[in-house]
């Protein structure tokens, strides 16, 4: 038979497979320079040592078999291979009866109940002598894979992917980007797929020296995803574990558990133990070493080989148990993609740029909260939005609002995922407008997806995500913008002129969906197009409770279930921390009630002072705080740690809150045991399985009465500031990403300690300032700066080493934001200063005139510049070594200015 170089080769009932009903489609997918032959084949029979050998020379005997015919004439275009048929016959055809191609003559008569298929696709590191070598990203063959996979796979049982190397960040790639064919993978085996990169890529630049001396073209390209830490494998490794694990797909990673012999460098395995898996919950995925190379380990030579018996164990044992025996033969019709939904990006016009299409293929997602899978009831609401939005064409705006803890988030995350697997052509896109930073924020991770041009450092991120979506280039899309609570932050505000509203597109294919406590703001977004959120009713509340439950046999209690029910006002925030306790504690409902008739009343009247809106039902506040109060309280009893991790929450932002930014603990346990206690109790949400959390807006609200009732809103801010003074990080560019995760939290502590007269505050500032202006946010650095300059100028001496430093931060803000001769004013107050306490060749003080001498030429002050620059030069050259990074710096730029004067003097 013939195999296909390029797409897909059927292989079942070519070597006798018994005729019966297929189950199941199990897909061969090749690696680098792989084939979708030559990658299963190996030297029939043998001892493994010597069959390695074997297949070695073969394989060299194959390249120069194949170099030989391309010196003698150009290659054929052939579509396909036969396997009796080479380049060479008098030295392949003994070569083709001496291999063995296992998944054709073994694996079809092993599982008869499978369709066996291999794909194949041109990655070649080199191409041909005579033909150009293809281009193509590994997106771009992710891409074509799962258009592919949709087309020429047409029957509806599962699938089950084969993947050796490369050909698994393919697989991956192709089902985040094809919901079809998330669908319908069950299981995939990964043999020494590189999921984090290779240390031995570099490898490949070897292979492109050799390319070049025969003429021969390199893709380059794939040969830099394959390195460690590669941006694009990072990509697709993080949300690909998302996907396994919401879709439940099994996973089979296979490691080698030997180098390749005889080849200079590569003595220690080519994929990394690290690498070749991907850290999912035992559950969901099992690595298993296989005694061969990189290249060996998709070689079988018989049946008793090792590998043959290890790979087609994994097939069998999952066939049989899980999909046969579970009754999974056959899914359900999967929403075909539109044409063109998975295309490449079209050049959308002015303000994007061509080369960045290969960034984002649309449809793209950023959607930071899973599926909520104990998700019920909302039928009718979730009805109307969907006709709203999806059938009323002319209608692209709704809005819904009511109580916090109502449950608006999770109809809209339902929404979310309908469409993503309903409207795979609709690109979707989440974001919290919790506040301006956390917008902000969403709106950075959505450029990183879209195809944007990266402009100057003046060009504002929101403004080019607002044009790009707001252009026929993006395509249609799903907007939700979430907690959209305060009219300030959406239209602005006196203090703060300009609201995110300025930054939300606009577009005849594109809708958006707002969640806000606010009937004004809904109103005000959306018009008439506005959907109240109630309450669940009693059926939906109990189907939603039993879910919540660890002991569900609990809800068998109907008296008691209804009276619990109706104490919660039917929320499901409510219901959730009710549901939290209750399987933490193991109480009984009669238990539960008892505390929460328990509760005093004054603390109850607090918190719904504080909750109550004329958009809410009466009532339904006071249950949601009871709930936690009842649980905050059982929190200080029970868990210390938990209880001060609470406190210090309830002074920064609720969202995005990385795990580092949490007051250490005396271990590691007791830290990871309180976070544990607090998602638990639902007050902390993990995203997916990194390292953040967040916490729900009504939620953090009741955190903060929670202090002021304990008397601690002072104590609590003060000890709130200074563990953010002490682990901000510095303005080092390699802490950017640190430091942008933590401004929105600084920003809040700050706000909270307006009152606070502590040096820690300064420190905070001062730091804020400077990490701010490197970032760009000139004017914010220099209100941070100003603050932090003025405390220290009260309370230090002027020439204490802090006040200075602050007045010199200042200054650099001043200068980038214009502002050159109140920067001056404040640098020659330094220089005057350090000239007095400082010697001459002290850094500082050389730093300070050099800064100087920079604002001086700003301001036109040349000679003024040349002169103190020529001091700096004069006695750097004394002190530093000739090669100093400072010193060359000084004398290149006093160079610079001479030349330009020369210049201008000619």
């Amino acid at each position: 038979m013939s195999v296909h170089r390029i797409g897909f080769t059927e292989l079942s009932g070519s070597h006798g497979a018994r005729n019966g009903l297929y189950r199941v489609n199990i897909i061969f997918v090749h690696g680098l320079r792989g084939h979708p032959q030559y990658t299963w084949e190996d030297i029939r029979g043998g001892g493994s040592v010597d069959r390695g050998n074997k297949a070695a020379g073969t394989v060299t005997s194959r390249k120069r078999n194949i170099w030989k015919a391309l010196f003698k004439s150009k290659p054929s275009s052939s579509a396909s291979i036969s396997t009796t048929t080479s380049i060479a016959d008098d030295e392949t055809s003994e070569e083709s009866s001496n291999t063995l191609f296992w998944p054709d003559e073994y694996l079809t008569q092993d599982i008869p109940e499978a369709r066996v298929w291999t794909y194949g696709y041109n990655v070649d590191a080199i191409g041909g002598l005579f033909e150009a070598n293809n281009k193509n990203s590994v997106s771009q063959h992710g891409r074509d894979f799962a258009v592919r996979v949709e087309r020429e796979i047409p029957n509806e049982d599962p699938i089950i992917f084969v993947a050796h190397s490369l050909g698994g960040i393919i697989v991956k790639d192709a089902i985040r980007r094809s919901d079809a064919c998330r669908a319908r993978t069950k299981l995939i085996i990964f043999l020494g797929t590189p999921h984090r990169g290779s240390a031995y890529a570099g490898w490949g630049e070897v292979v492109s020296n050799l390319a070049l001396l025969a003429l021969q073209d390199s893709n380059k390209n794939i040969m830099k995803t394959l390195e460690v830490n590669s941006e694009v494998l990072d990509n697709i490794h993080e949300e690909f574990k998302t996907i396994a694990d919401q879709s439940r797909i099994r996973i089979h990673s296979f490691q080698e558990a030997r180098g390749i012999s005889g080849m200079k460098g590569l003595h220690n395995k080519v994929v990394d133990d690290f690498s070749s898996k991907l850290d999912l919950p035992r559950s969901l995925e099992t690595v298993e070493s296989i005694d061969a190379n990189h290249m060996q380990i998709a070689r079988c030579g018989d049946r008793a080989d090792p590998r043959y018996r290890a790979i087609v164990g994994v097939l069998q044992q999952f066939i049989h148990r899980m999909v046969l025996d579970g009754n999974e033969t056959k899914l359900k019709e999967v929403s075909p993609i539109a044409s063109g939904a998975v295309a490449s990006v079209a050049e959308p016009g002015g303000g994007f740029d061509r080369s960045l299409t290969s960034r984002a293929t649309l449809p793209c997602h950023y959607i930071p909260l899973p599926e909520n899978r104990r998700f019920v009831g909302r039928g009718r609401t979730l009805d109307t939005l969907k006709a709203m939005l999806f059938v009323r064409k002319e209608w692209r705006k709704a809005a819904i609002f009511g109580l916090g803890g109502v449950g608006k988030t999770q109809v809209a995350l339902q929404l979310v995922y309908w469409t993503k697997k309903n409207r795979p052509e609709f690109s979707i896109f989440w974001v919290p407008a919790l506040s301006n930073a956390t917008f902000e924020q969403a709106f950075a991770a959505m450029a990183k997806k879209l195809p944007i041009q990266n402009g100057s450092d003046d060009d504002d991120l929101r403004e080019s995500v607002r044009r790009y979506l707001s252009s026929e280039a993006a395509g249609p899309w799903l907007l939700v913008v979430d907690n959209v609570d305060d009219k300030g932050i959406l239209f602005g505000s006196v203090d703060m002129p300009g609201g995110i509203s300025e930054y939300l597109p606009e577009s005849d294919d594109g809708l958006t969906l707002f969640t806000t406590r606010s009937r004004e703001v809904a109103v005000s977004v959306a018009g008439s197009d506005v959907i109240e959120l109630h309450e669940m009713d009693p059926p939906e509340a109990a189907e939603f409770l039993e879910k919540s439950l660890v002991q569900k046999d609990m809800v068998r209690d109907k008296a008691a279930t209804a009276e619990l029910l109706k104490q919660l006002t039917y929320l499901p925030l409510a219901i959730t921390q009710a549901a939290a306790y209750i399987n933490i504690k193991q109480v009984p409902f009669a238990e539960y009630l008892e505390l929460l008739h328990g509760t005093q009343q004054d603390i109850v009247s607090l918190m719904s002072e504080e909750f109550r809106d004329n958009t809410r039902y009466p009532g339904s506040q006071n249950a949601v705080a009871t709930t936690w109060l009842v649980s905050f309280d059982q929190i200080c009893k029970s868990d210390k740690a938990a209880a001060d991790m609470l406190s210090f929450i309830s002074c920064i932002e609720p969202k995005g809150i990385p795990q580092s930014l949490f007051p250490g603990s005396e271990s590691t346990a007791e830290l990871v045991g309180a976070i544990g206690t607090l998602c638990a109790y639902a007050f902390l949400t993990r995203r997916g399985h990194s390292k953040v959390f967040d916490m729900h807006s009504l939620v953090h609200l009741a955190t903060r009465i929670w202090v002021q009732r304990a008397g601690l809103t002072a104590t609590t801010d003060i000890k709130a500031t200074r563990h953010l003074a002490t682990i901000f990080p510095s303005d080092d560019y390699t802490n950017r990403n640190v430091w942008r995760q933590y401004l929105p939290h600084a920003f809040r502590v700050l706000q909270h300690s307006k009152e606070l007269d502590i040096e820690e505050k300064s420190d905070l500032l001062f730091w804020v300032g400077r990490c701010l202006k490197v970032d760009g946010r000139i004017k914010e650095a220099a209100r941070s700066l100003e603050e932090a300059y003025q405390w220290r100028s009260r309370h230090f001496a002027e020439d204490h080493p802090s006040r200075l430093a602050s007045q010199h931060a200042l200054a650099g803000a001043y200068e980038a934001n214009g502002q050159v001769k109140d920067a001056i004013a404040l640098l020659e107050q330094v220089v005057a200063i350090e000239a007095k306490t400082l010697a001459e060749d002290h850094p500082d003080r050389l730093a300070s005139q050099h800064a100087l001498a920079g604002a001086y030429e700003a301001n036109g002050q040349v000679k003024d510049a040349i002169a103190l620059l020529e001091q700096v030069v004069v006695i750097r050259k004394n002190v530093l070594a000739e090669d100093h990074p400072d010193r060359l710096a000084s004398q290149q730029w006093l160079a610079y200015i001479l030349e330009t004067q020369i210049e201008i003097n000619l």
